[in-house]
């Protein structure tokens, strides 16, 4: 096997592992949050569930922020071979991210304590609300670059052998209304779903703080590498929650 074709099968081995992933944490994700958590496979014994369930939920923002650290950075240089771990560093990042949600929405034990639950047309609205939620999410997603979103970026870049090519700062789609429409959309997830029970209010307190907060280390990345034109997009765009403007006719 020549060296060119030993990168293409690593190329496509890489992109079958990232969506198989990336594709069954999302079907997992949108299980588990619309039954409330109560939907998820894990059966421990309380308090060790509690322990564990704790575990879950705070291994995703860590993990996910720590490896766009340097050291995270290297580390996932680390996971693929050494000629091809920057390449392939996206890939990587979207296929333990995609883990790391499996183990969330796969391990978490439910503890069945329901506060509240929809029926009736109040179902039917809240269901519309979740699917409208998931929906804005990918359309954020889709905006900020779906190669980059997805993995698909370093991957896709081996296959053709090259190197991968970034996308440039994100300004267009939602990106004009708000700076940060996927984390607000990740927040949005979290409160439309047609059960809320103790498990869902906890996730959704937690993961909406981290969607608020967390944001402020990636745009420290893009102030250092975007300069002035990221922070004249900071000082016309909202952060997060986009504002309310009447267009005044200039004529």
């Amino acid at each position: 096997m020549t060296r060119r074709s030993q990168e293409i099968s690593l190329a496509l081995l890489y992109g079958a592992l990232c969506h198989g992933l990336f594709g069954l944490a999302g079907l997992l994700m949108l299980w588990g949050l619309y039954t409330g958590m109560t939907g998820t496979f894990g059966r421990l014994d309380w308090p060790l569930a509690g322990f564990v369930n704790a575990l879950l939920l705070i291994q995703f923002p860590l993990g996910h922020s720590w490896l766009l650290s340097p050291r995270g950075q290297r580390l996932l240089a680390a996971l693929a071979p050494p000629a091809h771990g920057k390449t392939l560093a996206t890939t990587t990042y979207a296929a333990i991210a995609s883990l790391q949600l499996l183990l969330l929405f796969g391990l978490w034990t439910p503890s069945h304590v329901i506060l509240w639950q929809a029926d009736g047309a109040m179902l039917w609205l809240m269901t519309a609300l979740f699917a409208a939620s998931w929906a804005y999410l990918a359309k954020a997603s889709f905006d900020a670059g779906p190669e980059l979103q997805s993995g698909a970026l370093g991957w896709m870049a081996l296959l053709r052998g090259r190197r991968p090519v970034f996308p440039d700062m994100p300004e267009r789609g939602l990106f004009r209304i708000t700076r940060q429409p996927i984390y607000l959309g990740f927040a949005m997830t979290l409160w439309t779903m047609p059960i809320w029970t103790l498990d869902q209010l906890t996730l959704a307190i937690l993961y909406t703080g981290y969607c608020v907060f967390g944001p402020r280390l990636k745009e420290r990345r893009f102030l250092k590498l975007y300069g002035d034109r990221f922070s004249a997009y900071r000082a016309r765009v909202p952060y997060w929650l986009p504002r309310l403007r009447r267009r005044v006719d200039a004529g």
